[in-house]
This record gives structure tokens, sequence and C-alpha cells, in this order.
């Protein structure tokens, strides 16, 4: 529910100004003023980031009543993002809109409802977002289902979300532009579901029904337009396309493959695809960049990992230093056997800067921890711990991320882990450039020497404790 402070500091004001500019149709041809503001009830940050394509535009502070306002005097007529950090959802402006939003950030998609001028739109775009999760999770046992079963649940859901669209289309009247994305949460994550039933069917039940679908079933890619650039940041599309390139990826007959070797066949067959069927060059490069990061994001083989950029390389035009992946792949590059582990700064619990150099005085192992990650800090810690008892010879070193100083702290209080010395990282955007870390599984492995053993390497592999020996 509005909070009467929000009521009476936006929605009369707005109500009046939208009434007035709609009489006196102030605005010109030229003129893209737009306004944005709310509540955010429970804000789990001060801010809320105003972003277009994974880029903020405006970071605008929260008030003391944890209201916010701004007003742009040119905003571009699309799709946009906002985020009260971890939460984010979409908003779209339409020229000249005026939007405001009431958020309670303990049930941030469902408490979340706009008005104002171009309310109507953005209040569909949520709309759907809760129906396609609603749907999905009450398709649970759906995909358990024989194909006729599980195609007549799926099509009364898509029946009823379709009419919804319909409806809402013609009521609001909206434009080409916007019917895009309107468009695209209908479909997409219709399709999504009909990737996702095969090969969980399969895992559930261990019944193949590839052969059983009818001839047709996935005649639905033929009729997408995988070049549409509105859509690439757009999740429904997103999800959908990582779904698509799986099962168009999977390699059908692997027993003689290592997963390792399976996992990279498989992600170079997805850049292959992505190449064959994306001919738009801004668009391609999006996805490409997607795989690739979600792959170095799992797999740390070496070898694997550079014959993958080899052919990802191949494909993407995105040469710019801002990459990503490039950064990744050039990490990578430093951080083979025998070459010095490079310096980054860390935080001791005195709250002093050391550098990681410093701390290798005899043969070391860092890993790493999250408290985002409750099961993994613990497990990690207890397999550490025995892994000190056998080598005492190593000097075993945490290193907390993504957490805030103070929180990190506030974690270890709740443990006992002696004998394991306890740093935070100080800077993770220069962490993950210098030591390639994408994820917490992740254990470097250096001799007394600062050389590197095994960088990508892991305490929960069978064979890690080679790499000790």
């Amino acid at each position: 529910m509005r909070s009467l402070a929000f009521l009476k500091t936006y929605i009369v004001p707005l109500f009046i100004l939208l009434v007035v500019s709609s009489c006196k149709n102030e605005f010109s041809g030229n003129d893209y003023t737009a306004y944005f503001g709310g509540e955010i009830e429970n804000p789990s940050s001060r801010y809320v980031l105003f972003c277009k394509n994974n880029k903020v535009i405006d970071s605008i502070k929260l008030k003391e009543d944890n209201t916010f306002f701004v007003k742009f005097d040119s905003l571009t007529p699309g799709l946009y993002t906002f985020k009260n950090n971890p939460e984010y959802q979409y908003v779209y402006f339409d020229k000249n809109d005026s939007l405001m939003v009431n958020i309670n950030s303990k049930e941030f998609d469902e408490s979340m409802v706009f008005c104002g001028r171009g309310y109507e739109k953005n209040n569909f775009l949520i709309e759907m977002y809760l129906r396609n999760e609603k749907d999905r999770n009450g398709l649970f046992e759906a995909f358990n289902y024989d194909f006729a079963k599980f195609d007549k649940a799926l099509s009364k859901l898509f029946v009823a979300n379709q009419k919804y669209y319909e409806t809402q289309k013609e009521a609001v009247n909206w434009n080409d532009e916007f019917d895009v994305y309107a468009k695209a949460s209908l479909d997409f994550p219709n399709y999504t579901l009909k990737e996702i039933y095969p090969y969980v069917h399969k895992m559930r039940t261990g019944k193949d029904v590839i052969e059983k679908l009818p001839q047709d079933y996935y005649g639905f890619r033929d009729e997408i337009d995988y070049n549409n650039e509105a859509l690439t940041n757009f999740s429904p599309f997103v999800m959908y396309l990582s779904h698509m390139l799986s099962n168009m990826a999977e390699i059908k007959y692997h027993n003689h493959y290592s997963n390792a070797d399976l996992a990279l066949k498989t992600n170079i067959n997805k850049l292959n695809i992505t190449d064959s069927i994306i001919k738009n060059e801004k668009v391609k490069n999006i996805v490409l960049n997607t795989i690739a990061f979600n792959y170095l994001l799992e797999d740390q083989n070496m070898m694997n990992n550079n014959l993958f950029l080899d052919t990802y390389h191949k494909y993407s035009t995105d040469k710019s230093q801002k990459n990503e992946i490039v950064k990744i792949g050039n990490a990578i590059q430093l951080l083979k056997p025998h070459f010095d582990l490079p310096r980054v700064n860390l935080v001791d619990l005195n709250g002093k800067t050391v550098s990681s150099s410093n701390l290798i005085t005899k043969n070391t192992v860092f890993f790493f921890w999250s408290s985002n990650a409750k099961s993994h800090l613990t497990e990690v810690h207890k397999k550490v711990i025995d892994y000190e008892k056998k080598y005492p010879e190593f000097n075993f070193i945490a290193i907390n991320l993504h957490d805030k100083e103070h929180k990190w702290k506030e974690t270890l209080s709740n443990y006992d882990f002696k004998g394991i010395q306890q740093y935070h990282c100080a800077n993770f955007e220069d962490l993950r450039a210098k030591w390639a870390i994408t994820k917490i599984y992740r254990t470097i492995v250096v001799n007394k020497d600062k050389k590197i053993i095994n960088a990508f390497t892991g305490v929960f592999e069978v064979d890690f404790e080679d790499n000790l020996k």
C-alpha cells in the first residue's frame, strides 16, 4: 500500500501536472523531457540506479522518506531498467512520459505499481512478469507428464496470457515499439518452457520423448527474429536463447568424453550456432559474450579455455579492451604454471591493506568464499582445515568476496576457523582482472617462490591433492 507521504508528495502534484500537460499539449516535437520518481519501502540500498543496456545513466539518491524523483531533460523513448540493488525491474518510457512507482523491497516485483503518464504499459509488463513466474512454478509437475498432457497444460496457460495481452493492447493502444517487448513477454516464456520440457522430462523420468514430439514441435524457432537489437538485453529473450542454444548444441553421444571436454565441445557448438543464425553484428557480439562469460564461469581448464577463446575470437568483432571476455582471456594467459602470481591488494582483520605477494612466505593455497553462499562457506573451510592438518608446509589463505568489510567480519565472528588466515578483497574488479576470478569455487596454489602451481583448481576436485604433493 502506498504511504500517505508518497501520495501527498507525488501522486497529487503529478496528476495535476498530467492534466494540465495533456490539455495544453505543452510538449513540442523535439522536446523529450521525461520524469521518473517514486517510493521504495524497506530499501536495500540508498540509491536507485537508472540504466540502459546494463549501463548506468543516472544514480538517484533516496531522500530520508525513501522517495526519489528525477527530471530527464532529454530521454530517448525505449526500455530501461531501474535497480535498488540487488533487485531490478524494467520500465518503458515513451516520449514525455512521467512515471511514478511504489515498491516494497521485501516483495519487490509483487508490490510494484506504476502510475502517471505511461503507467498502463509498465503495469502490463510487471503483470506479465508475475504471470510467467506463476506459470513456471505451476508447471513444475507438468514436466513429468507425457507430451499430450504437458502440451494441454501449457496451451491452457498460453491462451489465458494471450487473451490478457490482446485485451490490454486494444485498451491501451500502445505503439509498435512497445509491442516488441509486450509480445516478447508473451511468447518467449512459452517458447522457453517448450525448450525445457524434453530434457527436464528425461532427467526426471528417464524417458526420452524427443522421438515422440510432433515434427513441427520446434517450428516456432523459425518465426523468431534473432537479429532484433531491441531484445538483446530483455530477459525473456535472453533466457529463451540460452535454453535454445543448449538444446541445439547438445552432444548426444558423449560417453567417451570427460566432463571438461564435453563442456568445451558443447560451448563451441553454441558459438558456431550463434554465428550461423545471427547476422546482426551487435546482437551477435552480445550473444557470443554471454556464452563466453558463462563458459568461463564454469570451466577453468587452461587448455580448454584457450581452445574456446580461439573460436570465440574467430566470430566476435568486439575487440575493445572493455570487453570482459578479452580481459578474462588476457588474465588467463598470465596465470599459467611457473608464472608469477600477479599482486592484488587485500584487507586484514585490522583493516590494514596488504599485498597478496607479501603473504606468500611458503607454499600457499588461496581459496574464496562469500556470505551469500553459506553452505559453501562452511564446507570449504571444513575441507581446508583437513588439508591444513595433512599439509602443514602450506599456508591456507581465505579471501572473502562480494561482502562489505563489516559484513565479512560479522560473518567470521559466527565461526571458529582457527589456523586459517582470513582476508577481504579490497577491489573485486582488480582481483577479477588479474586472477580471472569469476566464481567462489576457484582455488589458486603457488609455491614459496610465488610461482603458480595451479591457478585453476578447486579444493573439492578429486585430484586437488596432486597440487600439494
